[in-house]
């Protein structure tokens, strides 16, 4: 039997369809919350405007990371595992439910959900309307008004019993991270698994630049990070040597030196690079550049210097034998 109740909050109706089991959940900050919506339009056909079902994959979102539709939260936490609610909610809680389905939508699509939003800030988003590329949400956001979402919730996970994606960490929880991944990656390396251990490498990265970029370039904080970050980047470019991947070995080498520029180790990851794709110059230079800069290496840029003339001499004899057939004369 359906049974409507008021929720402590205004403009919220709460219809029952199927009753939960156990407690009310206790969120707390890093909670994740997976569960099934459908969201409806107030009118005559309760017309549907999404479906989880249909991308086939449940919803999940993270308690207190700035989710978008607030009001989802606190219809989750009035409903215990297994329960299927109806929720009635007026236009005030809804005026970013347009925005919220449009990136759904697109990662659904296999899209970037921030396209076109990416260089505005947050308060220039609420007044925003600008087209979302779907009609209905378009309608949706010149005429705000009530929306009825059906939810199922299947589970609520304290923030330690899942492993959390990297934007989900807290500070600390970032810090403890990277010692682990960097550690993962080596072990990985050892393995000859080197697109995984490129991986576990690039989260670290990724862990590190989140943090740095709550600091002031150049000061002691960032610093510090960065002294972190440069190893594993050189790590991670191994692995991409490893995988032949040389020109993502050039745009990151390129861009460490830009900050690091008496590096040895990446000029000699970068000189490889340039070598495997036939840029003689540049990796010469880089190679002579590195013996400058660490003598410890010059008996390893020598083997390097030779290994590229031996490649560049046959690279030619073959180019030249290449051409010949090009132009001689068809015989007969």
């Amino acid at each position: 039997m359906e049974e409507t109740y008021l929720l402590n909050v205004e403009g919220v109706k709460k219809k029952i369809l199927h009753g939960g089991q156990g407690e009310l959940p206790k969120l707390q900050d890093g909670s994740k919350i997976t569960f099934h919506f459908q969201t409806l339009k107030d009118d005559f056909e309760r017309t549907v405007i999404d479906d989880s079902r249909e991308a086939g994959i449940p919803m999940e979102i993270i308690v207190g990371k700035m989710f978008k539709l607030e009001i989802w939260e606190t219809l989750l936490s009035s409903m215990r595992a297994g329960e299927v609610a109806e929720f009635w909610c007026d236009a005030i809680h809804t005026g970013m439910y347009a925005l919220v389905s449009r990136g759904m939508r697109r990662i659904a699509e296999g899209r970037d959900p921030l396209e076109g939003q990416k260089h505005r800030c947050g308060m220039g988003n609420m007044f925003d309307y600008h087209s979302t590329g779907y009609e209905d949400l378009d309608e949706l956001q010149r005429t705000p008004q009530p929306l009825i979402f059906i939810m199922e919730l299947f589970r609520v996970e304290e923030p330690s019993a899942y492993k959390r994606d990297t934007w989900a960490m807290s500070k600390e929880e970032k810090l403890a991270a990277v010692p682990v991944l960097h550690s993962e990656g080596n072990r990985l390396v050892l393995c000859k698994e080197f697109g995984q251990a490129a991986t576990k490498y690039q989260e670290a990265v990724i862990c590190l630049r989140n943090l740095q970029a709550k600091e002031k370039p150049w000061e002691e904080g960032w610093l510090k990070l960065e002294s972190l970050v440069t190893p594993l980047v050189l790590n991670y470019c191994q692995c991409q040597l490893e995988l032949g991947e040389y020109y993502e070995v050039l745009e990151h080498t390129t861009e460490l030196l830009q900050k690091h520029n008496d590096n040895a180790k990446a000029y000699f990851k970068r000189a490889k690079a340039h070598a495997a794709v036939w840029n003689e110059r540049e990796a010469r230079e880089d190679f002579l550049r590195v013996a400058h800069l660490d003598p410890s290496m010059a008996a390893a840029v020598k083997k390097e210097l030779k290994q590229l003339g031996e490649r560049m001499r046959k690279k030619h004899v073959e180019d030249q034998k290449r051409y010949q057939g090009l132009f001689q004369p068809p015989q007969g």
